[in-house]
Order: C-alpha cells, then structure tokens, then sequence
C-alpha cells in the first residue's frame, strides 16, 4: 500500500471515530481525533505528490495520536465501556497499520538509493 493511500485511510477512520466520539460525549476532547483526521486528510494531497516534509510530519503526528490514544484506552477500560474501547481500539489500530506502510515505504526508499 502507498504510503499516501494509508495516510487517507487512517484521516477518514480518525475523522469518523473522532466525530462519533464527540457527538456522544460531554467532553470537547473527544473531538481531537477528528482535527488529527481532518489535518491528515489535508496533508494525502502532498503526500501523494511526494512532498518529503509532509510526509515526515504526518510520521510523528500519527505516533503522536497512538501515544495520545493509549491513556483515555485505559479510562474506558477503566469504567467498562464497551463501545469507547473499541472505537479507540480501531483508532489506535488504524494509526498502527499507517505508521508500519509509512515506515516500509522509507525503508524500501533507502534501499533504492
């Protein structure tokens, strides 16, 4: 997978989660994963264009949010609530998958030097 393709898939699955989040929550945090989705669906267009900066940006935003991700996984567990764990479960999953293409596309980049 391109590394652009994983970076759009990740934003839109951010985007929906974070907005599911927040509409069902007292909480105005609960909409950070929506503004990480929608910076990253902003920055697919530079990604897929080839645009080094950006690309390595979206690289520490996305292990930003995994890290971010993990203290309110353990809140939900905390109080049992079923769907909060698994909506941060596919959120932390999502970024997972897009930091392992991100991180294979620059290896195989580095190979090809």
């Amino acid at each position: 997978m391109q590394p652009w393709r994983a970076n759009f898939i990740n934003g839109v699955i951010l985007a929906i989660m974070g907005l599911w989040a927040g509409l069902n929550s007292n909480s105005p945090t609960a909409f950070i994963p929506l503004a990480f989705g929608i910076i990253f669906l902003i920055c697919t267009p530079f990604m897929q264009k080839g645009n080094k900066v950006v690309a390595h940006i979206v690289v520490l935003l996305t292990l930003m949010v995994i890290i971010a991700l993990i203290k309110p996984l353990t809140g939900a567990i905390g109080r049992g609530s079923t769907l909060s764990i698994i909506r941060l479960i596919v959120m932390i999953f999502s970024c997972a998958v897009a930091m392992v293409v991100f991180i294979k596309s620059f290896i195989d980049v580095r190979k090809g030097r």
